[in-house]
């Protein structure tokens, strides 16, 4: 993972382009704030899904959602 500014992200743009494809992610802050990050687009679903995991882990229960489904199979639900 790289940070860049703005400033440096605009005049270098083939360099961070360069990285990306390699497999880094870049983060992009302007006025000390990150605004953006550039991921390749093999990394795009999995970083969603990650980031989805980590917000739902504690909400939901392996037992629960297998209980579920054995429901709807038998349509108990």
């Amino acid at each position: 993972m790289q940070i860049v500014k703005t400033t440096e992200l605009q005049n270098n743009f083939g360099k961070y382009l360069q990285a990306v494809i390699d497999g880094n992610e870049i983060i992009i802050i302007k006025n000390g704030k990150e605004v953006a990050r550039l991921i390749s687009k093999d990394k795009t679903v999995s970083y969603l899904s990650d980031s989805l995991l980590g917000i739902l882990k504690n909400d939901i229960s392996e037992k629960d959602i297998t209980k579920e489904r054995v429901l709807k199979h038998e349509g108990l639900d």
